[in-house]
């Protein structure tokens, strides 16, 4: 099976690629929305990250990634006490979805044959423990929308219909892709995700042409391209590893806790979402860089990420939501 292209191997897209670093060092920020331009490498990002991951462990035959086999649900068929291995999940929820197939319903084929009640997971359960992604998420229908908002709340997805009454659990990481001119995102979906970064197009020349030469190495000398790239990559790897066992123990200061709370009060961030999701982000990033305390510097390096899309609009201020973010990161956090 072909290799995703190497995440280190990706041209620019800095902000991106450390939104999703973070997402993968601390999964509980809450997922990555990433608006821009088509084909900027937004789909091939999440691949990439998550085939640097580690493998998952998992019950063989659970169709929802259970770690051991005291978790696997009892509705779920075929499943065997054998702990295998596998790539961490990424599943594609596409537009025009149907409810039946994000969160599962009765299996009709065995219903019909045998005359039994059995549920057939759908695209929650394969994602558990890995990346839903969403391409266009500003075009998802609105009861798809609702439905992600209450697994996104709870981690758990509930399935109440034809006689059957189904719990399994659906963490994930979220990640979706959009283009801004085609339409805006629901307010409660927006405030789902824990960072929202904008992508571009490269309009340098340079840039754009070492794009073009990577991605032509890889399609065609795939074997050399990965075997180049892999050094990187198992280096990040081990990164965000370190970063992991190192963040329970990190140090934070009561005076981060303090910047975090003026910083948001400056922007108008309603609730309290923002000061959160902006301490788990300095805490990934300070755990990543191998800091042993979170501190102003990495507030401000997260900020416009955890922060910018959480705005209210202002219609006199002609600035982008991301200047607005870092002109308040001026003003409260010299």
């Amino acid at each position: 099976m072909k290799q995703p292209f190497p995440f280190s191997a990706i041209v620019g897209q800095e902000a991106m690629k450390q939104a999703m670093i973070l997402t993968a060092v601390d999964p509980a920020i809450g997922g990555v929305l990433v608006f821009g331009d088509r084909g900027t490498g937004k789909s091939t990002a999440v691949r990439a990250l998550a085939a640097l991951l580690p493998e998952i462990e998992a019950v063989e035959g659970c169709p929802v990634n259970s770690a051991r086999p005291a978790d696997v649900p009892d509705w779920a068929q075929g499943t065997t006490d054998r702990i295998i291995r596998k790539p961490t999940p990424v599943v594609d929820l596409p537009l025009g979805v149907t409810e039946d197939r994000v969160v599962g319903a009765l299996d009709i084929e065995r219903a019909l044959t045998r005359g039994e009640k059995a549920f057939e997971p759908g695209l929650l359960a394969r994602a558990n423990r890995g990346y839903l992604y969403i391409d266009e998420v500003n075009l998802l229908e609105d009861h798809i929308v609702d439905l992600l908002l209450d697994v996104a709340q709870s981690g758990e997805n509930v399935v109440e219909r034809e006689g059957l009454s189904i719990r399994h659990p659906a963490r994930f990481v979220l990640v979706g892709s959009g283009n801004p001119e085609e339409g805006e995102l629901r307010p409660q979906l927006l405030d789902r995700f824990g960072l929202s970064v904008e992508v571009t197009s490269p309009r340098d020349i340079e840039t754009r042409v070492e794009v073009i030469r990577r991605r032509d190495a890889y399609e065609t000398n795939y074997g050399a391209f990965i075997e180049t790239w892999r050094p990187q990559d198992m280096a990040l790897r081990d990164r965000i590893l370190a970063a992991r066992a190192a963040l329970p123990a990190l140090h934070t200061p009561n005076t981060v806790l303090h910047d975090c709370a003026a910083l948001c009060i400056a922007i108008g961030s309603d609730g309290l979402r923002g000061e959160l999701t902006l301490l788990r982000a300095a805490r990934a990033i300070a755990a990543f860089e191998g800091d042993e305390s979170v501190g102003r510097i990495h507030l401000k390096s997260v900020a416009p990420m955890a922060l910018s899309h959480r705005l209210r609009r202002d219609p006199l201020d002609e600035a982008g939501s991301t200047a607005r973010v870092i002109r308040a990161v001026t003003e409260v956090l010299p």
